[in-house]
């Protein structure tokens, strides 16, 4: 299956899905292409009815997902600029009212664009070396895909505001302790809790895990 797709892979383990964003040469940032291909691949996770949870994660273990890549932005008229953003709020609200679970295993680096795609999904687990943040601010921009309304949401709004107006990098233990994730391991172990975390939600009925 990974073959599909150009900046993803997909690989089906039991009755889950595992996605992964496979730039590492860009620390798994997101350029156009991989938004398309991640819609896609939540159809094919949406369509078959084997498919019960869906996992994110990144290729390998420097970055989950390091943002936009800032080397698309001088190629970006005004308007490409909105229809990207567009297209990543779609893609990011679907994964957060998705009609099974996603669980997000966060590999390393999950910065800007990358920590909004984790807050959209259901469920966080953090290798020990992540590091978490919204350095929007520092480009004068601010979080385009929803992230500071779900930022809110999941850490409150005093620590909301200042992850976003000061743009510093958190660490996985810090995410934890502010709720921002939900659990913290060893990298060699991530695929292994998220896995079974996935298992535990495959297993549950799936009516009621709507």
């Amino acid at each position: 299956m990974a073959g599909e797709f150009e900046t993803i892979k997909i690989e089906r383990d039991e009755n889950i899905l595992w996605i992964t964003l496979n730039r590492p040469h860009r620390l798994n940032a997101f350029n156009d292409v991989m938004i398309e291909e991640l819609n896609e691949a939540l159809n094919k996770a949406e369509e078959d009815p084997g498919v019960r949870c869906v996992i994110i994660t990144g290729e390998g273990d420097r970055a989950f997902c390091a943002g936009a890549d800032l080397t698309m932005f001088p190629k970006l008229t005004p308007t490409l600029a909105l229809e990207a953003s567009r297209m990543g709020q779609k893609v990011f609200a679907r994964i957060e009212s998705f009609p099974k679970p996603v669980i997000a295993a966060i590999n390393g680096y999950a910065l800007g664009g990358g920590l909004e795609l984790a807050m959209a999904c259901d469920f966080r687990i953090a290798a020990e070396h992540a590091e978490l943040g919204n350095p929007e601010i520092k480009l004068g921009i601010i979080p385009g895909w929803g992230g500071t309304q779900r930022l809110v949401r999941l850490v409150g709004l005093a620590k909301a505001k200042e992850l976003a107006m000061l743009g510093d990098r958190i660490s996985a233990e810090e995410a934890l302790k502010i709720g921002l994730v939900n659990k913290v391991v060893p990298f060699e172990e991530l695929r292994d809790a998220a896995r079974g975390l996935a298992k535990k939600l495959a297993d549950g009925p799936p009516i009621a895990l709507r």
